[in-house]
Parts: C-alpha cells; structure tokens; sequence
C-alpha cells in the first residue's frame, strides 16, 4: 500500500505491452489498429501481479484509446482483480508518424535514430509526421487537466512510449519541453507523486520493466529495433 504520508497523489504512468509493428515480411502493420503480441500479453500480466502484490488500488485508469493500450489496461486490472471504468484520451494517443514510403532511403536510418536525441526540438517531426510541439499541444493540457481533479488519490495512465516522454519531461521539468532519452520499455512502469503546486513533483521509479527489472534484454531502443525490421522490408520492396 502507498502511504498516504503527504499532501500528494501518486501517478503511475505506463506504456502499453509489447506489440509487433511488422508482419513476417517485414510490411507495417496499421499502428492504430496493432494488438498485444504474446509477449505483450505477458508484460501486462506480470504489471497486474506486481500492482496487486503491492495491493494497489486505482481510483482512474486512463488509456489511449488505441487497442495496444486498451488490452494493456483491462490485462492489468484482471491481475489486480478490481473492476473499473477504463477511460479513453484520443488527445493521448501516440505522436502520429507519416508515410514511411515518402522518407528518402538517405535519410531513413536517421528518421529512426535520431527522432528521440536529447532535448528534442518541437519542430522535430516523427518520421516525416507529427511534430514535437503538436504533440504537446494535445498532452500539455490533458495533464494540466487531471492534476486540476482532485477527486482522485492513485490514477493509472497506460499510453506510449513519445506521449510519455511528453508528460515525464512537462512534469518533471515543469516546462514545456520533450527530453527523448528517457526511454520507455515495453509494459513500465513510471511512478510520480504530484502536489497541488505546478512544481510539486517527485520521481519515485522510471521506466520499470516487470519482466526485465535490470534492463538486460537489449541495449537498443525502440526506434533502433524498428528501424532494423522496416529496413529488411524497404530492401526487399
């Protein structure tokens, strides 16, 4: 149980469970309509055994609305065994990429690579779609808005992995910014306490894999992996 110790509430903010972007011959799959893979499935579950060990209780459970979200959750509360309405952000849907076909064969190594580097300019566009500073006009006030409800103590957030950078650099920071290195695993899990003050925030855990809590599966990021894939089927095509 999480002590109710100090005048703050406790964000648990996840990224949904592993999903397979690509078919066995390397085409991209649809990422708005993508599902849990079995190893997703498996992330999930272990994320519901780890909150009901802890005997974690939640007042909100937000997601996405997209499918890899909405499995991440309802996975989740089975383990816990609570029933609760899930709630749907479109506006916390991840930051929308473009048409990976239009990306010169040049330029697609470092579409992949580079998109998360550092401080990550708002004009930074993900791979030729969205941009930055477009996605934080969308998650800005979404965050600004649940912290405003004060009719919650512990709130699920499952989404992904650039809306979550998004909402970790904002609180964190306390300014308007994306820092792309905090990377987000598959299924972690990112604990913060939040006051009644804008700068009231404490980082409790980041990116905590239930599955792989030392990191040790790969030293690649998400970006990197993909890249790998996709380029296996642009070379075929």
């Amino acid at each position: 149980m999480i002590p109710k110790d100090a005048n703050r509430r406790r964000l648990f903010i996840m990224r949904h469970g592993s999903v397979t972007y690509f078919d066995d011959a390397g085409k991209p799959v649809p990422p708005d309509t993508v599902p849990l893979n079995l190893h997703g499935i498996k992330q999930a579950e272990a994320a519901g055994e780890l909150f009901a060990k802890h005997r974690i209780k939640f007042d909100r459970v937000i997601v996405s609305g997209l499918l890899r979200t909405v499995q991440t959750a309802e996975h989740i509360l089975r383990g816990t065994g609570q029933q609760i309405n899930i709630e749907t952000k479109p506006s916390l849907e991840e930051i929308k990429g473009g048409k990976l076909g239009d990306i010169p064969a040049s330029q697609l190594r470092s579409a992949f690579h580079d998109v998360f580097d550092g401080n990550v300019s708002e004009s930074a566009r993900f791979l030729g779609g969205e941009s930055v500073g477009e996605l934080l006009d969308r998650v800005i006030p979404e965050v600004d808005q649940l912290r405003a409800d004060s009719h919650w103590d512990i709130a699920l957030l499952v989404l992904h992995g650039g809306v979550n950078r998004a909402i970790l650099s904002y609180l964190v920071s306390g300014q308007r910014l994306m820092l792309g290195s905090l990377a987000q695993a598959p299924a972690c899990i990112n604990a913060i306490d939040v006051g009644d003050k804008r700068g009231d925030v404490v980082m409790r855990a980041m990116n905590i894999s239930p599955t792989d809590y030392l990191q040790i599966e790969t030293r690649k990021t998400t970006m990197e992996a993909l890249y790998e894939q996709y380029e296996k089927y642009r070379n075929k095509a």
